[in-house]
């Protein structure tokens, strides 16, 4: 019974999860553009969607911000995660306490900051300030994530290597890296994720003449949803069950 009752429970939640997203789907391929009811199967809103320049545009812009930002979150969360966990310092608690902090600060309140900051020390904003923005709220969540698996690591592995005549650079590349592949690949996603969906921060940090995908879905739907969101929402689904598949697969070898 005590089994039946967790399959029913689990049943229910994913159900809840990804209905909606099947709905969504499902409507994406609907051949009529206002109404809600199915009138036929149509493949003409992926090919409205492909041949749409501004959105193309948008899309390209997005996954550039995406990959560079998390590229550069996760190098130097990684490094930061490694000082953390290798070296005593003056205010090391506090300063880990402040990724925290980062982390669960509403994202208006952080989008402000921000735009406030590039105010002052004269950045106009543009791609580099939205860059910027997004390596900061990405760099948390890969610290964290790092450090969650290196501090379980057993301190004498760092020991022998340095006996063995190990620099701090190969102990770090042939010894860490490795075991933090799959925290790094993890926090890589993560921020790429989270890059690749954020409206809040974007909208402060982005400048006029530099349109992401999320603000230009934003704009659509205030005019109603179209079967060409519904398209692009379906595209990007399957994109991010891909990627985290490949790094399934990545981190299953990995270990």
């Amino acid at each position: 019974m005590k089994r039946a009752a967790r399959f029913i429970y689990l049943t229910c939640i994913y159900l809840f999860l990804y209905v909606p997203i099947f709905v969504l789907i499902a409507y994406s391929f609907n051949d009529t553009k206002y109404s809600t009811n199915w009138q036929g199967f149509t493949w003409k809103w992926y090919e409205q969607l492909f041949t749409d320049s501004p959105l193309k545009e948008a899309l390209v812009n997005s996954l550039v911000i995406a990959l560079l930002s998390s590229v550069t979150a996760t190098l130097l969360g990684t490094l930061g995660a490694f000082a953390f966990y290798r070296y005593r310092f003056l205010g090391r608690k506090v300063m880990y306490s402040f990724i925290y902090i980062v982390m669960m600060s509403p994202d208006i309140v952080m989008g402000i900051s921000l735009l406030m900051f590039f105010i002052t020390i004269g950045l106009a904003t543009g791609p580099l300030t939205l860059l910027l923005a997004h390596i900061t709220f990405c760099l948390p969540f890969v610290v964290v994530t790092v450090y969650s698996r290196i501090s379980g690591f057993d301190r004498n592995i760092i020991d022998v290597a340095k006996d063995l005549g190990a620099s701090e650079l190969q102990m770090f590349r042939h010894i860490m890296m490795p075991m933090l592949m799959p925290a790094i690949i993890a926090g890589w996603l993560l921020s790429f994720t989270l890059s690749l969906d954020d409206v809040v921060v974007s909208f402060f940090t982005t400048g006029p003449t530099f349109e992401i995908l999320p603000l230009k879905i934003y704009s659509m739907v205030r005019l109603g949803i179209k079967p060409e969101i519904n398209a692009l929402s379906a595209v990007m689904f399957l994109l991010s069950l891909v990627t985290v598949t490949v790094a399934h697969l990545v981190t299953k070898e990995n270990r």
